[in-house]
């Protein structure tokens, strides 16, 4: 047993002291026991022992017996670190992460949702008929099956990756495709509102299982940290990768983006340059991505290049959308639809999104949510010349006498035991993201190649971005919060470029379905943290906060980076990526702009209090999920790591074709811009394998 019966009897009164019954049941009637119960493991030793000597000291205090009164005293006097209780250590701090526990209980827990959820408003439930869906499970085969080379081996399965297999497969080429996630379905995500990708309190409801740590190098030196910890940049691992849970944002990048250099100059202490294609390379590719993939959108925002219409109409304006509307014409600010890559009507024979609150970190109850998982991979595999293969790590890229990337090592645990297989292929296409990618290149050294791939001007795992995002929260006298998903509808990109002494800028749009405990943690309203005046004022703000939040257009820092840490190994033995860096001063500047502009936004919409949202950037890493720029392309190979196909310098089959090969990454998600690259660097591949 984790706790006494006198241990509990002390917890569930200090529970129901910091979320009181009301109208709606205190957190003992809420199943706080039971939640304490399932996640003690997950809590950690040191805390749970922590948690045991605080019970133990307030149980030296008759705390259960007390009266509510004086039990609210002792609340206060922890949480101003009264030094006459005797406690073990610093009360506030204790009192924190229990008031925390207590609230994902109550505001995060099904046992807690079931009550809470009706309180604050939130209704994750589909807005329309839920159609009935076939899932069909994803043909893979076991490491024992595999031949011994291909015509290509595509390494991840995610946004990049899944095209890739797809355009070499529709060539005609055998493709092996590599995933070290599994193909998961609906039921195997989940809808676990403390273990996504949104909000990864103990884990993640995808990969990457346990035995895959990193190194973050901060303020305060090295630290190994876990997937579902600050700092991992962990993006889904899983077939479909971030797309099977992403909020499904498709934006094309801006024709400026690709040429921040030529237009800004090269600010000091940056990697800032202009990418070897332009918006006009692009175009046809974005088209491509959007018409296969399947995108709703509507034309009119500012900064962005010619293009045609959307396959789809986007989803109708939800009702913080309308007001941010009405708030941006009287500023003379453009506005339209957030591009989604969910379908709006019936779309390659998937059903018209439902609507339901839990779009963002979550797959999709409908189908109707589009990534490489439902669409690409399926008609590579449906073609008879794609073979997926799950749960498979890669090692290293496996050179020939002349240097030239020739195999992939890989380990796959089967049934407990791991089994290392090294396949051949003509040519190899790496997809799995800025940060693993740059990690297997590292690896894969040899004589040859000393320093890993592609790194003979130690130029791989450099320039490491993400996105800053920062914004502003506003507190309404109306409703303005409908729970209908995905929540995201409106953004301007008027702040995208054009900010004097900025440089690029960004997009600002409404926010998607909070979470409520995500909302809790991130934008309830100042003030009491605990009581029943807190758990009040919750419920009341929920449905009457706006976010207006976005990412900013990162000035590339070389110091920002991707390297293998010289101890720390993953499961299999293979060295953890290491990062290190932080974001360049003036994408702080940048950020500081875009909140500015957030607060003006939401101010002329009218809100009784406006609060800015976003946190103190100076001193952190970038990456994140939508993490880019660690091989970028480049037409000089001393100053970039593959071509402008995506080719690898000095390798005559050795492609990339993710996120790693941006030069800058947009003030937008990056998404489309992968897939649409991967459709471009595909197409490349397949024509010279056909040659």
């Amino acid at each position: 047993m984790n706790l006494t019966d006198r241990q509990w009897r002390v917890m569930l009164a200090l529970g129901d002291t910091l979320i009181p019954g009301d109208a709606y049941p205190a957190a003992s009637e809420a199943g706080l026991r039971s939640f304490i119960e399932r996640n003690w493991t997950d809590f950690g030793a040191e805390w749970t022992e922590r948690l045991r000597a605080g019970i133990d000291a307030l149980a030296a205090l008759d705390f259960e017996r007390l009266s509510a009164e004086r039990q609210r005293d002792i609340v206060k006097r922890l949480e101003a670190d009264d030094p006459s209780l005797p406690w073990p250590e610093r009360g506030g701090r204790w009192l924190r992460t229990v008031i925390a526990i207590v609230s994902q209980s109550y505001y995060a827990d099904p046992a807690g949702g079931a009550a809470s959820w009706p309180m604050v408003g939130f209704d994750p439930a589909p807005k329309r008929a839920l159609p009935r869906v076939e899932s069909r499970p994803l043909p893979t085969v076991r490491v024992d099956q595999l031949r011994s080379e291909y015509d290509a081996i595509v390494v991840g399965a995610g946004a990049g990756g899944g095209i890739a297999a797809q355009v070499l497969a529709d060539a005609g080429l055998d493709v092996l495709l590599i995933e070290r996630g599994e193909a998961l379905g609906h039921s195997q995500v989940g809808r676990d509102h403390l273990r996504n990708h949104r909000f990864p309190a103990y884990g993640h409801n995808t990969g990457p299982l346990e035995g895959h740590p990193r190194v973050i190098v901060g303020p305060n030196g090295a630290q190994e940290v876990q997937p579902h910890e600050v700092g991992y940049s962990n993006n889904a691992v899983t077939v479909g990768g971030g797309t099977r849970v992403y909020g499904a944002q498709a934006w094309r990048f801006a024709p400026e983006d690709f040429r921040m250099a030529s237009i800004y100059g090269v600010p000091e202490g940056s990697g800032l340059a202009d990418w070897p294609i332009d918006y006009d390379t692009l175009a046809p590719w974005y088209a491509r991505a959007e018409r296969e993939i399947g995108v709703a959108g509507e034309l009119g925002h500012a900064h962005h290049g010619a293009r045609e219409a959307y396959p789809m109409q986007p989803l109708p304006l939800n009702p913080d959308g309308r007001v941010l509307r009405d708030a941006a014409g009287l500023l003379g600010w453009r506005t339209a639809s957030i591009p989604l890559a969910i379908n709006t009507r019936v779309y390659d024979g998937r059903p018209a999104c439902v609507r339901c609150g839990m779009c963002v970190g979550f797959s999709c109850p409908s189908d109707s949510k589009n990534g490489t998982h439902n669409t690409v991979i399926p008609r590579a595999l449906a073609s008879g010349r794609c073979t997926l293969l799950t749960g498979a790590q890669a090692e290293s890229v496996i050179c020939d006498s002349d240097g030239q990337a020739r195999a992939v090592r890989m380990y796959v645990d089967q049934k407990g035991e791991v089994v290392e297989r090294i396949v051949h292929a003509r040519a190899i296409v790496i997809a799995a993201g800025a940060i693993e990618t740059a990690r297997l290149l590292l690896n894969s050294r040899s004589k040859a190649h000393a320093g890993g791939l592609g790194n003979a001007h130690d130029l791989v795992g450099r320039y490491l971005q993400g996105h800053l995002y920062s914004g502003a929260v506003g507190l309404y006298r109306e409703t303005v919060q409908d729970c209908e998903g995905p929540g995201v509808s409106i953004a301007t990109c008027e702040f995208s470029h054009g900010n004097p002494g900025i440089v690029g800028g960004g997009m600002l749009g409404n926010e998607f379905v909070p979470l409520p405990i995500h909302f809790w943690n991130s934008f309830a309203p100042s003030g009491p943290r605990w009581g029943v005046d807190a758990k009040r004022a919750f419920a009341d703000a929920y449905r009457r906060t706006l976010v207006v939040m976005g990412p900013i257009q990162e000035i590339p820092n070389p110091d920002s980076r991707v390297t293998l840490d010289p101890s720390v190994r993953d499961r299999f033995g293979i060295p953890v990526a290491r990062l290190s860096g932080r974001v360049h001063p003036g994408s702080v500047r940048s950020a500081a702009m875009l909140q500015t502009k957030a607060e003006q936004w939401i101010r002329a919409a009218g809100a009784e209090n406006v609060r800015s949202w976003g946190s103190e950037y100076g001193n952190v890493l970038s990456a994140g999920q939508h993490q880019a720029g660690t091989c970028r392309m480049g037409d000089d190979p001393r100053h970039s790591v593959a071509d402008c196909h995506g080719r690898v310098h000095d390798q005559r089959a050795l492609y990339l074709a993710d996120g790693s090969l941006h030069v800058t990454n947009g003030g937008f998600n990056p998404v489309l811009t992968i897939m649409a690259n991967a459709f471009r660097i595909a197409t490349t591949v397949a024509r010279a394998l056909r040659a």
